[in-house]
C-alpha cells in the first residue's frame, strides 16, 4: 500500500513553494496592490481579470467561478490530479524529500501515479536524446540539418531518435525499475503480440511539454519509406499527461514572450515552430496532433492577459493553400469573443514557415508576421474572391449581395457598438456597396434579432455570484453592500491577517454581525481557536474552510482570505486592520446604544429613577467608547477607499 505523506510534510512544502511562480507558470499575473495579483482566471473563460493570488497568504481566489484555495487545490484543479500527486509534484519542483509513513521502504513505488508517468517520460526523453547522437540516427540528423537546425538547435527543443528494434526503450526502462503498466499508461509502450514494445520506432522525437516544463508526451515523425507505422506524423496517445487539446508544442519556450510582448503565433508543425523560435519569432506555437481548438485559444489568452480588448493579439500563419485558408475561416467563425485580436499571416507560394526560412532567411520569416492582416479582412478577402465574375475580375450587383449576406450575420455578433459600426463600414467599402447606411442598418437589425430570438431570447444566464439555489443553507452576501462592508472586511483582516488582527479581532462578538453568511464564518473562525490558535497563511484558512462542508461558505471563506484590501502598500495594512475592526465593532454598540435610548423612552425617570439612572449610565459609557472606536476608525478612512 501507498505510503502517508505526514503532515508536517505538507505543511512544510507549501511553505518553500511560492504560489505566485506555481500559478505564473499558467497564467499571466500582474500587480493588483498591496500583497495581491491577478490574472485571467484558467477555470472559465472571461474577458476581465477577477482571478487574484495572494502570496503573502498562499492562496488564490476567482471572484467570477469561485475557485479558490491553497497551491495544492490549484494543481489539482490545473493538472486534472489528486492531492497525493500535487503533493508530489511540488515537492519535486522544491527539491524535497517526502518521508512517507506506513509504507514500506520502497518510497520511489509509493509515488502517485501522476509523479511516475512524468518521471518515465523523462527517462525516455533522456535516452531518445542520446540516441540522436548514435550513427543509426543519421537519417534523422540530415532531415535537421537539410532544414537548417544545427546541434544547438536539436538541443534547444530536445529533438531526439527512437531506435530500432521493438522494445529498446522499453527495456531500458523496465531496468530503471518502472513498471510496464507504468509505460503503458504514459504512452511509452504497448503491448505486441510477443509481449510488451515501444509505441516509436525509428523516428525524429520532439517532447511535447507542459506549462511547467515537464515532458509528457512525444511527436514522431517519419523518416523512411519502408517505415510502415500509419502516418507522417504520430503523436502519443491521450494519457493522464498528455491531452492533445490542451498543450501547445513551444508554449515552453514561448510561454513568457507572449506574457511580455501580448503577442502568440500559431503555426502547424514542430519544425515551424522551431524555425519562428530561430529566426526571431520567440512567440510561436503549434497544436500537437490535432486542429486548433478552443482550449488551446484559452491557454493563450490566460497568457496575453488580454484584459483590455486591444492588448494582445493572436496570429495565426498559413500557408496560402485552401487548406490554410479554411483554417482561418473557421478560427474566425467560431470565436467571435477575439476575432478583432486574431489575425492572419500567410507566406508567399504555399511555403511553411520552415521552408521559407530555408528558402529566404530568417529575416523573410520576421517579415511574414509583421505584415499580420485581421482576420476580419481576411475572410472577408477570400469570401469576394471566391465570388468575383472572372470576365471582369470583380464582383458584380449579384455577388455585392452574397458577401453582404454572409458578412451582415458575423459583423452583427460583434458586441462593441463603435467595433461593429467600424466592421459595417469595411464591409460596405469592401464589397463597393455604395450605400454604407443601409449595410449598418442590417447590421443592427440583425445584432438585435441575434440578442432577442433563439435561445438569447431566454433570460440570461446568471454567474456563480448570483446564483442562489433554494437548497443552499447560507445565502451569499453582496460583496458590495455598503451596510455589510465593515463586517466583510473585519473577517477578511481575520483570514488574512490573523497576527495582526489578533485579540482585537477575537473579541468581536458573534452580535457584530448581521448577515447568515458572515456570522457563521465567524463562528467558525472561533471554533477554529480564533487568532489565538497561531496559524497563518493557507493553513489557517484551511483550518477555517475544513469546518464546514457547506460550498457556498467555502467559497466565501476563500473569496475573503483571497480580497485585496483598499490598502497602498503592505506598510499601510496593520493600520488598516486596526480601524476597520474598530468600524466593525462600532457597528455592533452604534446598534446597543440604539436598544439602550428605546430603553429609557420607556423608563421613567422620576418613578424609575434608580433604572433609569443606571441606564443612562450604561448609555453615557457606550457613547465614550463608540467615541474611542469612530476614532480608530477615522484613521483609516482618510487613507483607505472602499472596495
Amino acid at each position: 500500500m501507498p505510503g502517508r505523506i505526514p503532515d508536517r510534510d505538507i505543511a512544510a512544502i507549501r511553505e518553500r513553494v511560492r504560489i505566485e511562480d506555481v500559478v505564473g507558470e499558467y497564467v499571466a499575473l500582474k500587480r493588483g496592490g498591496a500583497d495581491s495579483m491577478k490574472g485571467l482566471c484558467p477555470f472559465h473563460d472571461e474577458k476581465s481579470p477577477s482571478f487574484h493570488v495572494r502570496p503573502n497568504h498562499g492562496l488564490f481566489h476567482c471572484f467570477g467561478c469561485g475557485e479558490g484555495g491553497d497551491v495544492y487545490a490549484f494543481i489539482q484543479k490545473i493538472e486534472h490530479i489528486g492531492f497525493v500527486e500535487a503533493v508530489e509534484q511540488l515537492a519535486d519542483q522544491v527539491g524535497y524529500q517526502i518521508n512517507y509513513e506506513g509504507g514500506g521502504t520502497s518510497v520511489q513505488r509509493d509515488r502517485g501515479t501522476r509523479a511516475r508517468l512524468v518521471a518515465a517520460n523523462a527517462a525516455a526523453h533522456e535516452f531518445y536524446m542520446a540516441r540522436l547522437r548514435e550513427p543509426e540516427a543519421a537519417a534523422a540528423r540530415a532531415y535537421l540539418t537539410e532544414r537548417n537546425f544545427d546541434g544547438a538547435a536539436a538541443a534547444q527543443f530536445g529533438c531526439g531518435y527512437a531506435p530500432d528494434g521493438w522494445d529498446t526503450l522499453t527495456k531500458h526502462l523496465l531496468r530503471k525499475g518502472f513498471e510496464f503498466k507504468e509505460l503503458e499508461a504514459a504512452g511509452l509502450s504497448r503491448e505486441g503480440r510477443r509481449g510488451p514494445i515501444d509505441r516509436f520506432h525509428r523516428r525524429l522525437l520532439w517532447p511535447i511539454r507542459n506549462l511547467a516544463g515537464e515532458v509528457i508526451g512525444f511527436g514522431a515523425r517519419k523518416l523512411y519509406d519502408d517505415d510502415t507505422m500509419p502516418g507522417k506524423y504520430v503523436n502519443t496517445p491521450e494519457t493522464v499527461l498528455y491531452k492533445k487539446s490542451q498543450v501547445l508544442f513551444g508554449l515552453d519556450h514561448a510561454k513568457r514572450e507572449i506574457a511580455k510582448g501580448h503577442q502568440a503565433v500559431v503555426v502547424e508543425g514542430y519544425t515551424d515552430v522551431m524555425a519562428m523560435h530561430l529566426a526571431g519569432v520567440k512567440t510561436a506555437v503549434a497544436a500537437c496532433g490535432t486542429a486548433f481548438g478552443d482550449d488551446h485559444l484559452a491557454i493563450l489568452r490566460r497568457l496575453l492577459m488580454d484584459d483590455n480588448f486591444w492588448r494582445g493579439e493572436i496570429i495565426f500563419t498559413f500557408d496560402g493553400d485552401a487548406a490554410g485558408q479554411a483554417a482561418a475561416l473557421k478560427a474566425f467563425l467560431n470565436d467571435q469573443k477575439v476575432a478583432a485580436q486574431i489575425y492572419v499571416a500567410t507566406t508567399p507560394d504555399g511555403q511553411d514557415p520552415c521552408e521559407l526560412r530555408q528558402h529566404s532567411g530568417d529575416a523573410a520569416v520576421r517579415d511574414v508576421v509583421a505584415k499580420r492582416r485581421l482576420l476580419f479582412e481576411f475572410a472577408l478577402d477570400s469570401e469576394i474572391e471566391k465570388r468575383k465574375d472572372p470576365r471582369i475580375n470583380d464582383l458584380t450587383r449579384d455577388g455585392q449581395v452574397e458577401v453582404l449576406r454572409w458578412g451582415v450575420p458575423l459583423v452583427a455578433q460583434i458586441k462593441d457598438h463603435g467595433r461593429r459600426k467600424r466592421y459595417a463600414t469595411d464591409l460596405a467599402d469592401r464589397t463597393g456597396w455604395l450605400d454604407v447606411q443601409t449595410v449598418y442598418r442590417r447590421v443592427e437589425e440583425e445584432a438585435k434579432r441575434q440578442r432577442t430570438g433563439g435561445a438569447a431570447a431566454g433570460p440570461a444566464r446568471r454567474g456563480p455570484r448570483e446564483q442562489s439555489g433554494t437548497d443552499a443553507p447560507v445565502a451569499r452576501p453582496n460583496p458590495i453592500d455598503p451596510a455589510l462592508l465593515p463586517q466583510r472586511q473585519a473577517l477578511a483582516a481575520g483570514l488574512q491577517y490573523p497576527s495582526i488582527a489578533g485579540p482585537s479581532f477575537d473579541a468581536l462578538e458573534i452580535d457584530g454581525f448581521t448577515h447568515p453568511g458572515y456570522i457563521t464564518i465567524r463562528t467558525l473562525i472561533a471554533e477554529a481557536g480564533g487568532t489565538a490558535a497561531g496559524l497563518v497563511g493557507a493553513e489557517w484558512v484551511n483550518a477555517v474552510s475544513d469546518r464546514t462542508d457547506d460550498l457556498t461558505l467555502r467559497a466565501l471563506i476563500s473569496e475573503l482570505a483571497s480580497e485585496p484590501l483598499p490598502v497602498k502598500s503592505a506598510g499601510d495594512i496593520p493600520r488598516f486592520v486596526t480601524g476597520v475592526l474598530a468600524r466593525a465593532q462600532e457597528g455592533l454598540v452604534g446598534r446597543q446604544i440604539a436598544e439602550l435610548k428605546s430603553k429609557l423612552h420607556r423608563v421613567s425617570s422620576t418613578e424609575q429613577s434608580e433604572a433609569y439612572l443606571a441606564l443612562f449610565g450604561d448609555l453615557v459609557a457606550l457613547e465614550q467608547y463608540r467615541k474611542s472606536l469612530l476614532e480608530q476608525a477615522m484613521g483609516n478612512s482618510d487613507d483607505f477607499a472602499p472596495h
